[in-house]
């Protein structure tokens, strides 16, 4: 499974925009997509979710007994 960097900087890089060009048509400052692309963790959910949409995704809050331990759904 892919990193959030790994997968906007790939995405962004198919569609052949730099970083400051795929700023300007997601409506973020540059800033934005470097701390994205670099792995930052204190992000702006909001702003993330901005960029994730020009590919068609979101990212929304999971609660803990959603996820999957060692595989299997926790209980």
């Amino acid at each position: 499974m892919k990193n959030l960097a790994e997968f906007v900087k790939e995405r962004r890089a198919a569609v052949n925009l730099t970083q400051k060009e795929f700023s300007e048509r997601v409506g973020v400052a540059l800033t934005v997509i470097r701390k994205i692309e670099q792995g930052k963790k204190n992000l702006n959910m909001k702003k993330v979710n901005l960029v994730l949409r020009m590919f068609g995704h979101e990212l929304a809050p999971v609660e803990s007994k959603q996820l999957k331990l060692n595989g299997k759904p926790s209980r």
